[in-house]
């Protein structure tokens, strides 16, 4: 039960990290620690007929399994250091984007090929978001949309299968220091190595604390990002995703100048139930294949909060206006934006007879009594300055599902190799909350590969 490098959590920080290790040396003895299932046996219950709301499985299929909580996502891989993590800070701005241009290449070759790459370069769109008080940030997105990115996950999972031993269904309770490497515990064993990579994402949130306590890595309090889910009909974006397909755009608001931004733009796709430590939230998709289009636009908006102190749990905060939400809605809400001006809570017949269909089935109900003013505030004024480059947005059957939440690790205290005071653990990917996106966590396992195995 001794290995070279054990690597926890098989999200895209875990996978990349793998890839690159077994690429660069096969006589490593590697194993992946995942707590969920392997990817053909993740498979949400919710189907909307028999099972319409969250069960809380002992493990979510959503958020946890092989590839992590990406592997259901649209599949967005942003080629950015603007946005999606501070990887560069750590490694270098220009080794951090060459780390996701090899990624992106890694993902072409295993049934991306075909995929478009679109790019916020000489586009016209930044000058008419300038012009009215918008920001876009600078990106080449790679979208293999859901279905592929699932068809990548499993090629990459069918070239790892034979050289890493995989352990599915096996939470890892406990990482102890030795003296010649770390000994992982789970509930039914011990597994010893010489180094150890954790690479839980977003999920594994409060594991990672425990960890960080029982070893004393110093950590920071991060960011949690509050706000709701846009759907509309897809013309009235098609403007912006016809040519960029997603457009991060910020707003200062004029009343509390916050930042208020758009988030995980998905073109004719669908709104989804999101699972977090047991707290319903709601997230978006979209698929490649035009077969599987909506007939809508989704998108977050969003509001970041930090905390400092006297009070420094910022996913506590989070956390606490999600349950709220759960517990007036059952899970998520869902109110027109005619509904929510006017001071009124939406009901099944306002919804029905609106011309939005939704995606989602949510609960009508009004999202004033869940999220604060300060920040509901700002997501109206963002509307309305959106509105001016997309007309319609403002609409009053435009449908916002509450709440989004987007959590975010408490920052580990890593150096430039990604590596803690505890030489030989490594924690990297949206656990470290050093990144928060496909792209630079999947970079970041390469990186932490490519130290270990001495090619950096």
């Amino acid at each position: 039960m001794k290995y070279d490098v054990i690597i926890v959590g098989a999200g895209p920080g875990g996978i990349f990290s793998a890839y690159e290790l077994t690429k660069l040396n096969d006589k490593l003895k590697i194993a992946i620690f995942e707590a969920g299932n392997p990817l053909e046996k993740r498979k949400c219950p919710i189907d909307g007929v028999k099972v319409k709301n969250c069960i809380k499985c002992p493990s979510c299929a959503i958020m946890n399994g092989f590839g992590g909580a990406g592997a259901f996502s649209d599949g967005k891989y942003n080629i950015t250091n603007q946005f999606g993590g501070s990887l560069y800070e750590y490694i270098g701005k220009n080794e951090a984007i060459d780390l996701m241009k090899y990624v992106d290449d890694i993902n072409l070759q295993y049934g991306g090929k075909g995929t478009k790459l679109y790019s916020t370069a000489d586009t016209k769109i930044k000058k008419m978001c300038l012009e009215n008080g918008l920001h876009l940030l600078d990106a080449q997105v790679r979208h293999l949309g859901t279905d592929i990115n699932y068809v990548v996950l499993g090629n990459l999972y069918n070239h790892l299968k034979d050289r890493v031993e995989f352990f599915f269904r096996t939470p890892v309770e406990k990482v102890e220091k030795n003296e010649d490497g770390y000994t992982i515990v789970t509930a039914d064993n011990r597994y010893e190595c010489e180094k150890c990579i954790i690479s839980v994402g977003r999920s594994g949130s409060k594991w990672m604390e425990t960890v960080c306590a029982d070893l004393d890595i110093p950590t920071k309090s991060n960011r949690v990002d509050i706000g709701v889910r846009v759907e509309l009909p897809a013309e009235i974006f098609s403007a912006l995703t016809d040519e960029l397909y997603e457009s991060k755009i910020v707003y200062r608001t004029e009343k509390f100048e916050d930042l208020v931004r758009t988030f995980c733009m998905n073109p004719h796709g669908a709104v989804v139930n999101e699972n977090t430590n047991g707290i319903v939230t709601v997230n978006g998709h979209s698929y490649e294949d035009p077969e599987k289009h909506t007939d809508n636009t989704n998108f977050a908006l969003l509001v970041s909060k930090h905390f400092s102190e006297p009070f420094k749990d910022s996913n506590g905060y989070g956390e606490s206006i999600a349950r709220l939400s759960n517990m007036l809605g059952g899970g998520v809400i869902v109110q027109r934006f005619g509904d929510l001006v006017r001071g009124r809570r939406s009901n099944p017949e306002r919804i029905r007879e609106g011309y939005v269909t939704p995606t989602l089935a949510a609960t009508p109900g009004d999202l004033s009594l869940v999220i604060p003013k300060r920040i509901l505030d700002g997501i109206i004024e963002m509307i309305y300055a959106l509105d001016k480059i997309c007309p319609g947005t403002a609409n009053d059957d435009t449908l916002l599902y509450g709440v989004e939440v987007k959590f975010y690790n408490m920052e580990v205290e890593i150096d430039n190799n990604l590596e803690t005071r505890n030489k030989g653990l490594f924690v990297i990917g949206d656990g470290s909350g050093v990144t928060h996106s496909l792209s630079h966590a999947s970079a970041s396992g390469v990186y932490v590969a490519r130290y270990i195995a001495g090619a950096n």
